[in-house]
């Protein structure tokens, strides 16, 4: 269970060293894997700092995840998985590297395309890192691959989060400005909530999207719009069909789950998505 905030905002140095997830686990190694050479690197974590007091108190210690096989060249049997849910060919452990979601869920692409999903919290350092590693994929993805990302919504910093996700994306600026919420709140440690506080949260929200040319009626407007009130429930029923327990999380044609800690690294992931979204383009 996450955490109940107590504070504001929780230290930048633990969000720094921690994931994202609702079980307080032992934090993991650092991943291996190097940013894209056509994006900014990653950050390195802080270390620990005095507490400021604006950052989320709901970030909880990382869980610590299975690392990849030593040997990727051809792929194991896995016995709980049925041969529906195993990779037909490749270098990936079916039950290590990637699960099946139980039970599969349906997705909103069109036919002959593979929808996959990234679910993040736009305070989570972890997707914060996972970004550079996405907008890069994203410029060469295959066609055929239908991307949606979904905020998570356990508890009211995330559901203030993810409000403000879908406000931007009905204003028509979530993909101008995805990056830039990121940027501000983990280099600026603008995190823009406030515990227990509805008016100074949406007003330091509505502070961000004037400052990138968005005016307070319309900002104002998209948030308390019936569209993003329905976007909030879809993606909390999402968070709970795919059971995530952890962000972020990639969930491929409603079939399978991998993250960072499965894959063994940023630059694992995104090639078992590509693998996994292959393989279900064959089918």
């Amino acid at each position: 269970m996450i955490i109940r905030p107590v504070i504001r905002v929780a230290a930048v140095a633990l969000l720094a060293l921690v994931a994202c997830s609702q079980e307080p686990q032992p934090a993991p190694p650092a991943a291996d894997a190097q940013a894209p050479a056509s994006t900014a690197a990653a950050p390195a974590a802080a270390p620990a700092v005095s507490t400021p007091t604006n950052a989320p108190a709901d970030a909880t210690a990382a869980k610590t995840l299975p690392t990849p096989p030593a040997e990727e060249s051809k792929l194991e049997k896995v016995s709980p998985l049925p041969p529906a849910g195993q990779l037909p060919a490749g270098k990936w452990v079916a039950g290590t590297n990637y699960r099946l979601l139980m039970p599969a869920q349906p997705t909103d692409s069109a036919p002959g395309k593979v929808e996959v999903v990234e679910v993040f919290w736009y305070a989570c350092p972890h997707c914060y890192e996972l970004e550079p590693y996405l907008e890069s994929w994203l410029k060469r993805k295959p066609a055929y691959i239908d991307f949606h990302r979904v905020p998570v919504t356990w508890q009211a910093v995330h559901q203030s989060h993810a409000r403000l996700f879908y406000a931007l994306e009905a204003l028509g600026k979530e993909d101008a400005l995805h990056s830039t919420v990121f940027d501000e709140m983990h280099n600026h440690k603008n995190y823009m909530f406030a515990q227990g506080d509805e008016h100074e949260t949406l007003s330091a929200q509505v502070a961000f999207a004037k400052a990138h040319g968005i005016s307070e009626a319309d900002f104002t407007n998209a948030y308390n719009s019936f569209t993003v009130q329905t976007n909030l429930s879809k993606a909390d029923d999402l968070v709970h069909r795919y059971h995530v327990d952890g962000v972020p999380l990639l969930v491929i044609n409603g079939k399978y789950v991998t993250d960072k800690g499965m894959a063994g690294g940023e630059a694992n992931l995104i090639s078992i998505v590509n693998d996994l979204a292959a393989s279900e383009k064959g089918r």
